[in-house]
């Protein structure tokens, strides 16, 4: 008995050396290499976290089918593009402005008016360099994260003085509530530059505008990974989505005044914009082209 006892002892440990040398054991039961599965939407990640000074830029594997080919120039990317086609809902009727934020249509804001060097007339908004140099920066608070970019004021000075300028930038702290922060040439108009501020008061509007509002996806965009803006607009944007499988979906929009689709949902598809007054455009064709303003035969009624 006591030497079958032996035997069976012995049996029982070169059973479990044997099992410890099977390929794939791992210490705590796993097994090597298990969750290293390649992720098609990793690069979304790291494009995500882009800041708007430095956006990322797609590897070749993320380029959209979309997207130009190598060499190709914005200029020439837009006149290959057909134009997109569009359509309107006209806005409700119900309530005058039944998505706008801080910044409401009939109101006057009282503040002060400063001025700074807007070079180009590019900002925060991030809309590109601008021949138009009638622009202002609004105080963060009125600004409401982006909520106010493209949209048209006009502001009036103590002497009174009148002239209209668009939002393009953002004024930080300490610029205080209804501060408007008045280009160079915008403030000239108001007060001598020597003066460096006054008191103002403006309010929004609604201007008579010729041209159709533009489309443009983020430098970086992908399949995976896109942003969208909106450029030329009439009114102030108050919603922006996207036609995926599931139906509309809306996107949020980042400070730096580009709607985000964070895991590439609709990126490529048809858009709907809507404006403060409740008006929705819808966009088809819109190619998935980053960095390229591409026109539309649509824009928001004026109010």
């Amino acid at each position: 008995m006591l030497g079958t006892a032996v035997v069976l002892t012995a049996a029982g440990v070169l059973l479990c050396l044997v099992t410890a040398m099977l390929p794939g054991h791992k210490a705590g039961g796993g097994l090597v290499g298990a969750g290293a599965r390649a992720d098609p939407a990793a690069p979304a990640a790291t494009l995500a976290g882009a800041t708007p000074s430095a956006p990322a830029s797609p590897s070749p594997a993320d380029s959209s089918p979309a997207a130009p080919t190598p060499g190709a120039t914005g200029a020439t990317a837009t006149a290959q593009a057909p134009l997109p086609s569009a359509k309107e809902t006209p806005p409700a009727a119900s309530t005058p402005a039944p998505a706008a934020g801080r910044i409401q249509p009939g109101n006057t804001y009282k503040g002060v008016a400063t001025a700074y060097a807007a070079g180009d007339g590019n900002g925060a908004c991030l809309f590109g360099p601008s021949d138009d140099l009638m622009v202002a920066a609004m105080n963060t608070t009125d600004y409401e994260s982006s909520r106010a970019c493209g949209a048209y004021v006009r502001v009036r000075a103590a002497n009174g003085a009148s002239i209209t300028v668009r939002i393009t930038n953002e004024c930080p702290l300490p610029c205080a509530p209804g501060q408007l922060d008045l280009s160079h040439e915008a403030f000239a108009k108001l007060a001598a530059l020597k003066v460096g501020r006054i008191p103002i008061t403006w309010s929004l509007l609604s201007p008579q505008t010729s041209g159709a509002l533009s489309i443009r996806y983020k430098t970086g965009s992908s399949r995976y990974w896109c942003a969208i803006q909106v450029i030329g607009h009439r009114n102030p944007v108050a919603r922006l989505e996207v036609r995926t499988a599931a139906g509309w979906r809306r996107l949020p929009r980042t400070d730096y005044n580009y709607f985000l689709s964070a895991d590439g949902s609709g990126c490529g598809g048809a858009v709907r914009i809507t404006d403060i007054y409740g008006e929705q455009l819808t966009v088809e064709g819109v190619a998935l082209l980053p960095d390229v303003a591409q026109p539309t035969r649509v824009q928001f009624a004026p109010h």
